[in-house]
């Protein structure tokens, strides 16, 4: 709808950034600003569990709440909870009202509960999965070529580091791996121990000179020891054919205190001047979606990183329906970042089809209307791109794809080169790949197709039988 003041279908309006008072919660009544500013206190207080939830929020959340949230952990979670005091300050920020029902009401339509406290009720009952929905969706296994190390694009590798975040996300698109197990999931375990699995990237790093670019990631660098963190960033700026180096860390967002730490702070100066002194790109990736995530916490931890001699402050977020997934959304998010918060808006990435997620996935369709919907209204630099990761290809932007048969859900793509495991496939860069979207998004001809080849019983028949067969082999 066109605003009544412009005419336009967005108005901007600059909005500053606002810390919400933590101490509307009755559990952090008492909470002093400077237990709040620290980053030890907010690890050990995070919510890890109902009772801790409980604790925090006093009488304000009904139980009908909290029993929708222990059915999502026995049936369908596969992150386990783990949320920063940070973030679940940030969740019905405004709500102090003490009626019966209010916060309740707020909770359930909250765009950061929706990803970080999935209730039962939000997942769809009808196509809870996709048939094709994987635990390992974008095949990163499969493209190790040493424990942790991803060699999935040509000049560019994923390292991960360990397997743990601050914060846990729902929609985690390495939940095979990261986190704790849930009933559902039993999750993949590193088997080496940090230094060796970082003396094994390293030496693949020195003996493949083609890679320039490398992701440190996770999980969450923000939990690796800062000495260790330094020390492996130190022996990749020895690496003379590496130019580029970002650091993934959800917790410049979710747990900001930690970036501010006067011992992260003068190690990234330590890291960003050698960085400088080689010609090396150093930049931060972080993960914001929604504008209510943004504060003043977050905006310091930012500059600080960038006082510190880092190039760049990146968001990439995860379009989710129910979350951010309209123009509205989007763009009052990257208004925030770019003009508030010092982080360049770069990437939405469509969520990733694993297990339990339909419920926030979009179609490409209505990606590639929300990518047209935002345009021109940022400075070109800090318009993001909206990305398809299409298993087995790699980032596409939304209006890559080759061709789209929209009835049935099914994109195809192609790419130009080949992941370290398709070195002898003579047909990877001629192949069409495909990729889904959710079937309750499609015309009534396109799930009743769906529901011949594969019905939702089915589907779900079949991810349990999996559970069971993976809690069966773990154990």
């Amino acid at each position: 709808m066109a605003s009544p003041q412009t005419g336009q279908p967005y108005e901007y309006s600059r909005t500053e950034l606002v810390e919400p008072d933590w101490r509307r919660f009755p559990g952090w009544a008492d909470v002093s600003e400077a237990d709040w500013a620290s980053a030890q206190w907010q690890r050990v207080n995070c919510v890890k569990n109902i009772g801790q939830l409980r604790k925090v929020m006093g009488d304000r959340l009904d139980d009908r709440f909290y029993a929708d949230l222990e059915a999502d952990g026995e049936q369908r979670a596969t992150m386990s909870m783990l949320v920063p005091p940070q973030m679940i300050n940030t969740m019905a920020p405004t709500v102090t009202d003490t009626a019966p029902g209010s916060w309740t009401d707020a909770y359930y339509a909250d765009p950061i509960r929706r990803y970080m406290l999935p209730v039962l009720s939000d997942r769809r009952t009808d196509w809870p999965s996709h048939p094709f929905a994987t635990r390992d969706s974008l095949h990163e296994h499969d493209m190790w070529v040493a424990e942790g190390l991803t060699h999935r694009y040509p000049t560019k590798v994923l390292a991960e580091l360990l397997s743990t975040c601050p914060q846990y996300c729902g929609h985690c698109t390495r939940m095979d791996l990261v986190g704790n197990s849930t009933p559902t999931i039993d999750k993949l375990k590193l088997k080496l121990k940090p230094t060796a699995r970082y003396d094994n990237m390293i030496d693949y790093l020195q003996s493949h000179p083609g890679v320039r670019d490398v992701v440190v990631s996770g999980g969450d660098v923000a939990n690796v020891p800062w000495k260790n963190l330094e020390n492996f960033l130190s022996r990749l700026l020895d690496i003379e054919s590496i130019r580029d180096i970002r650091l993934a860390t959800k917790a410049l967002m979710g747990l900001p205190q930690h970036w501010l730490q006067t011992d992260v702070v003068e190690g990234m100066g330590r890291i960003a001047a050698t960085a400088r002194e080689r010609g090396v790109n150093l930049a931060i990736h972080t993960h914001v979606n929604h504008v209510q995530s943004l504060t003043p916490a977050v905006a310091a931890a930012a500059r600080a990183m960038l006082d510190a001699g880092v190039r760049d402050v990146r968001n990439q977020g995860v379009l989710m329906r129910g979350v951010n997934a309209t123009p509205e959304d989007l763009l009052d998010l990257c208004f925030g970042l770019q003009g508030e918060a010092g982080i360049l808006p770069y990437y939405f990435y469509m969520c990733d089809m694993i297990p339990n997620s339909e419920h926030w996935r979009t179609s490409v369709a209505e990606a590639q209307a929300l990518q047209t919907a935002i345009m021109g209204y940022l400075p070109g630099y800090a318009t993001p791109r909206i990305i398809c990761d299409v298993p087995f290809v790699g980032k596409r932007w939304v209006h890559q794809l080759a061709r789209y048969d929209a009835e049935r859900g099914i994109s195809y793509w192609t790419k130009n080169y080949r992941t370290s495991i398709e070195r002898d496939d003579p047909d990877a860069l001629i192949r069409e790949y495909p990729y889904y979207d959710p079937i309750d998004t499609l015309p009534e001809a396109g799930k009743a197709w769906w529901r011949q080849q594969h019905s939702p019983e089915e589907v779900l028949a079949e991810a349990n039988a999996a559970a069971a067969l993976s809690r069966a082999a773990s154990t």
